[in-house]
Protein backbone atom coordinates (compact mmCIF):
# COMPACT_ATOMS: atom_id res chain seq x y z
CA UNK A 1 0.00 0.00 0.00
CA UNK A 2 1.55 3.50 -0.93
CA UNK A 3 2.89 5.65 1.95
CA UNK A 4 0.57 8.84 2.05
CA UNK A 5 2.23 12.26 1.84
CA UNK A 6 3.90 13.38 4.78
CA UNK A 7 3.14 17.18 3.77
CA UNK A 8 -0.28 16.42 2.94
CA UNK A 9 -0.63 15.00 6.67
CA UNK A 10 1.17 17.98 7.45
CA UNK A 11 -1.54 19.76 10.14
CA UNK A 12 0.27 23.21 8.61
CA UNK A 13 0.01 21.94 5.41
CA UNK A 14 -1.84 25.14 3.54
CA UNK A 15 1.26 27.07 5.13
CA UNK A 16 3.16 25.02 3.63
CA UNK A 17 1.94 25.14 0.26
CA UNK A 18 2.24 29.10 0.98
CA UNK A 19 5.85 28.62 1.08
CA UNK A 20 6.07 26.95 -1.82
CA UNK A 21 4.24 28.97 -3.63
CA UNK A 22 6.00 32.12 -2.71
CA UNK A 23 9.51 31.02 -3.89
CA UNK A 24 10.98 29.95 -0.18
CA UNK A 25 13.95 27.29 -0.67
CA UNK A 26 13.19 23.32 0.31
CA UNK A 27 15.23 23.11 3.01
CA UNK A 28 14.29 26.38 4.72
CA UNK A 29 10.90 24.91 4.42
CA UNK A 30 11.70 21.49 5.61
CA UNK A 31 13.21 22.78 8.54
CA UNK A 32 10.67 25.20 9.84
CA UNK A 33 8.12 22.26 9.67
CA UNK A 34 9.82 19.36 10.67
CA UNK A 35 10.10 17.54 7.63
CA UNK A 36 12.38 16.09 4.95
CA UNK A 37 13.79 18.37 1.93
CA UNK A 38 13.15 15.44 -0.68
CA UNK A 39 9.21 15.35 0.95
CA UNK A 40 8.69 18.36 0.24
CA UNK A 41 10.01 18.55 -2.97
CA UNK A 42 7.34 14.84 -3.54
CA UNK A 43 4.96 17.26 -2.42
CA UNK A 44 5.77 20.39 -4.71
CA UNK A 45 6.32 17.83 -7.72
CA UNK A 46 2.96 15.78 -7.37
CA UNK A 47 0.82 17.32 -5.39
CA UNK A 48 1.00 21.09 -5.18
CA UNK A 49 -2.15 22.55 -7.26
CA UNK A 50 -0.97 22.96 -10.82
CA UNK A 51 -2.48 26.69 -9.86
CA UNK A 52 -0.15 27.40 -7.60
CA UNK A 53 2.36 26.15 -9.80
CA UNK A 54 1.64 28.40 -12.79
CA UNK A 55 1.43 31.20 -9.80
CA UNK A 56 5.16 30.43 -8.76
CA UNK A 57 6.34 30.03 -12.25
CA UNK A 58 5.25 33.71 -13.15
CA UNK A 59 6.44 35.25 -10.25
CA UNK A 60 10.36 33.55 -11.16
CA UNK A 61 9.39 34.58 -15.19
CA UNK A 62 8.32 38.32 -13.87
CA UNK A 63 11.75 38.76 -10.82
CA UNK A 64 13.34 37.62 -14.43
CA UNK A 65 12.04 40.10 -16.60
CA UNK A 66 12.50 43.00 -13.81
CA UNK A 67 16.40 42.68 -14.28
CA UNK A 68 16.17 42.81 -18.13
CA UNK A 69 14.34 45.68 -17.42
CA UNK A 70 16.46 47.30 -14.65
CA UNK A 71 19.66 46.77 -17.14
CA UNK A 72 18.04 48.49 -20.03
CA UNK A 73 16.94 51.22 -18.01
CA UNK A 74 20.73 51.65 -16.71
CA UNK A 75 21.82 51.68 -20.30
CA UNK A 76 19.28 54.06 -21.71
CA UNK A 77 20.60 56.16 -18.58
CA UNK A 78 23.80 55.95 -19.75
CA UNK A 79 24.08 56.68 -22.86
CA UNK A 80 21.53 59.56 -22.45
CA UNK A 81 24.16 60.62 -19.74
CA UNK A 82 26.80 60.64 -22.87
CA UNK A 83 24.83 62.15 -25.12
CA UNK A 84 24.45 65.32 -23.17
CA UNK A 85 28.13 65.14 -21.86
CA UNK A 86 29.12 64.93 -25.72
CA UNK A 87 26.58 67.95 -26.64
CA UNK A 88 27.94 70.19 -23.97
CA UNK A 89 31.67 68.89 -24.72
CA UNK A 90 32.55 67.78 -21.40
CA UNK A 91 35.23 66.04 -21.50
CA UNK A 92 35.81 64.38 -18.34
CA UNK A 93 31.70 63.47 -18.21
CA UNK A 94 32.13 61.53 -21.57
CA UNK A 95 35.17 59.26 -20.37
CA UNK A 96 33.03 58.20 -17.53
CA UNK A 97 29.95 58.05 -19.28
CA UNK A 98 31.54 56.09 -21.94
CA UNK A 99 33.03 53.76 -18.83
CA UNK A 100 29.63 53.16 -17.64
CA UNK A 101 28.11 52.06 -21.27
CA UNK A 102 31.40 49.75 -21.24
CA UNK A 103 30.87 48.28 -17.96
CA UNK A 104 26.97 47.59 -18.56
CA UNK A 105 27.78 45.97 -21.62
CA UNK A 106 30.37 43.81 -20.07
CA UNK A 107 27.63 43.17 -17.21
CA UNK A 108 25.20 42.03 -19.98
CA UNK A 109 27.26 40.01 -22.14
CA UNK A 110 28.19 38.35 -18.85
CA UNK A 111 24.36 37.53 -17.90
CA UNK A 112 23.92 36.47 -21.02
CA UNK A 113 26.66 34.34 -21.11
CA UNK A 114 28.43 35.45 -23.80
CA UNK A 115 31.28 36.21 -21.82
CA UNK A 116 33.38 33.26 -20.31
CA UNK A 117 36.02 34.74 -18.05
CA UNK A 118 37.14 31.45 -16.81
CA UNK A 119 40.87 30.92 -17.31
CA UNK A 120 41.90 29.26 -19.73
CA UNK A 121 44.87 26.82 -19.96
CA UNK A 122 47.34 25.43 -22.54
CA UNK A 123 49.10 22.22 -21.09
CA UNK A 124 50.43 21.85 -24.63
CA UNK A 125 53.21 25.11 -23.39
CA UNK A 126 53.20 24.36 -19.91
CA UNK A 127 56.89 22.66 -18.12
CA UNK A 128 55.13 20.88 -16.39
CA UNK A 129 53.51 19.35 -19.35
CA UNK A 130 56.64 18.79 -21.16
CA UNK A 131 58.37 17.51 -18.10
CA UNK A 132 55.52 14.56 -17.78
CA UNK A 133 55.82 13.56 -21.63
CA UNK A 134 59.78 13.26 -21.25
CA UNK A 135 58.95 11.35 -18.32
CA UNK A 136 56.53 9.16 -20.34
CA UNK A 137 58.78 8.89 -23.17
CA UNK A 138 61.62 7.81 -21.30
CA UNK A 139 60.45 5.30 -19.02
CA UNK A 140 59.02 4.09 -22.30
CA UNK A 141 62.79 3.43 -23.73
CA UNK A 142 63.13 -0.04 -23.01
CA UNK A 143 59.55 -0.80 -25.02
CA UNK A 144 60.33 0.90 -28.73
CA UNK A 145 56.91 -0.56 -29.91
CA UNK A 146 55.47 0.40 -26.89
CA UNK A 147 57.11 3.98 -27.06
CA UNK A 148 56.38 4.86 -30.54
CA UNK A 149 52.39 4.13 -30.01
CA UNK A 150 52.27 6.25 -26.86
CA UNK A 151 54.40 8.88 -29.22
CA UNK A 152 51.99 8.70 -31.54
CA UNK A 153 49.06 9.29 -29.53
CA UNK A 154 50.54 11.93 -27.55
CA UNK A 155 51.28 13.58 -31.33
CA UNK A 156 47.61 13.23 -31.95
CA UNK A 157 46.38 14.32 -29.15
CA UNK A 158 48.32 17.45 -29.03
CA UNK A 159 47.53 18.01 -32.47
CA UNK A 160 43.67 18.16 -31.74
Amino acid sequence: MPRTCSVCRHPERGAIDCALAALTPLRVIAGRYGLTRSAVGRHFDDHLPAQVRATQAAQAEGQALDVLQQLKAINAAALAVLKDARDHGDGDLVLRAVDRVQRQIELQAKLLGELDERPQVNLLVSPEWTTVRTAILAALAPYPPARVAVAERLSALEAL
